[in-house]
């Protein structure tokens, strides 16, 4: 085909800006338009709320499906000034709500940091049909809203004024989501897996879509992945082994629990600034070179390993085994577009280490349990 009966010029580009380019490429920014990208919306709302609790200025955060089909996300903190940007404390919420990435910097591994593609949410006002935010703080109140991310009048506040809140409904859009209906357990299952990897978060979900059956759950575990790891091996309850360090050389910390139970399937899961890493990385290789390394070097001590016999090979030690490994880096590097694998190098020999030093310390302090762990570990593990 020649240029003459197809002219492509500059006049047939087309530049989409800030919240357009959102409604015109939503998969871009949530993923899907399905029920997954729908749930992505609750957690991009729900992030900003949350990381104000890890930064000391929230205590709890409650998420409600209401009966309208809505969700409405509320604080406890009253942390932003309504207006645009300007202030001391930070960006306003105007600003947050109409402008990709615009935040309050904090230490990455403070931050969940957990959106597909950090943009934060005004994603979520871009594919919302409707948008409110109250803002109560120091006895005023202020209210945005937004109808398809363009400013409307705002209905009046409709909570107390002489209580700090900061409150965010939203309304998806059925010109962009093939579906509107929320999964309860899909939402109760993510942020029950981030109280646990994140200790200090006090998260309240609740379902009134049903007025006749109405759902509250609530998560807050302070004994962290440790509190997860038993309560996954219940009833039997086996000790659980957890510890937290922090690594200067990897510019964040670890932290791993586990214990091994009667089942002789392996659970290992991953994390990275909670976000969870189904394509494993240099953290998921470390906490397995480490669980090597402490086995082998007991096993030699009990005269279970010969010096001539190799060692331990770490991809086979996992029968029965229950494990949570997550890191919080202040630079987190991620492969590929998915964001599904760790690729910090600093990040496995200090993994290593932590595991090593930990699990050896466990491992003699009562030879009755050890030698049960190294029952376990089948022949071809000392290949």
């Amino acid at each position: 085909m020649s240029e003459e009966s197809n002219p492509y010029d500059a006049s047939r580009i087309v530049v989409l800006e800030g919240l357009d380019a959102v409604r015109k490429r939503p998969g871009m920014y949530i993923g899907s338009v399905d029920e997954r990208g729908l749930h992505r919306l609750v957690f991009e709302a729900a992030e900003s709320a949350l990381n104000e609790i890890l930064d000391g200025t929230t205590d709890r955060v409650g998420i409600t499906l209401t009966a309208d089909g809505g969700v409405r996300i509320t604080d406890d903190g009253g942390r932003h000034p309504a207006g645009h940007a300007g202030r001391e404390d930070g960006p306003a919420l105007e600003d947050r709500l109409t402008v990709l990435c615009c935040g309050r910097p904090r230490a990455a591994r403070r931050s969940l940091g957990g959106g597909f593609a950090g943009t934060g949410i005004a994603v979520v006002n871009a594919l919302s049909s409707r948008l409110t935010a109250e803002v109560r703080r120091d006895g005023g109140c202020s209210t945005l809203a937004y109808e398809r991310a363009v400013r409307v009048v705002a209905p009046p506040c409709a909570g107390p004024a002489d209580e700090n809140a900061t409150v965010i409904t939203f309304w998806p859009d059925a010109e962009i989501f093939e579906t509107l209906t929320f999964s309860f357990d899909t939402l109760a299952d993510r942020f029950r897996e981030l109280a646990f990897l994140n200790r200090d978060l006090d998260i309240t979900l609740t379902d009134d879509r049903d007025p006749g059956a109405p759902r509250t759950v609530h998560f807050g575990f302070p004994g962290g992945v440790s509190d997860w790891i038993a309560q996954q091996s219940a009833p039997s309850r086996p000790d659980v082994i957890g510890f937290e360090r922090e690594y200067a050389a990897m510019e964040g910390t670890v932290e791993v629990a586990l214990c091994w139970g009667d089942s002789g399937e392996e659970r290992v899961t991953s994390y990275a600034n909670s976000r969870p890493t189904l394509g494993g990385g240099t953290h998921e290789l470390g906490f397995r070179d480490g669980l090597a390394a402490a086995l082998t070097d007991y096993a030699r001590e009990q005269h279970l390993l010969t010096s001539s016999d190799p060692d331990l090979t770490p991809t086979r030690l996992g029968a029965g085994l229950t494990a949570v490994v997550s890191v919080k880096l202040d630079c987190p590097e991620f492969e590929g577009a998915l964001r599904e694998r760790l690729g910090n190098a600093p990040v496995r020999a200090c993994v290593t280490e932590a595991v090593r030093e930990h699990l050896a310390t466990w491992l003699r302090e009562d030879p009755v349990r050890s030698a049960a762990v190294l029952a376990r570990i089948p022949a071809t593990a000392r290949d």
